[in-house]
């Protein structure tokens, strides 16, 4: 190993802006769940099939019916 590193032809890391930012949300236990019991089936963490959740609802700009009766 070396004593000093040369980092000045350093770049950034060009998938910096594509990690994922850490937060906190608030879900009824029902969705967690559902999510824990698909992620058992596939072998994916619930966390991840939430985010692959959303994801594709953003992507297909899929949006609620909030319309209240």
């Amino acid at each position: 190993m070396r004593k000093e590193y040369d980092f000045s032809a350093a770049r950034k890391n060009p998938y910096a802006s594509q990690l994922k930012k850490q937060i906190t949300i608030r879900l009824d236990e029902e969705a967690i769940d559902y999510f824990k019991s698909i992620s058992e089936e596939v072998g994916i963490p619930y966390q991840s099939l939430i985010n692959l959740y959303l994801r594709d609802c953003a992507a297909s700009h899929r949006k609620l019916n909030l319309n209240w009766k």
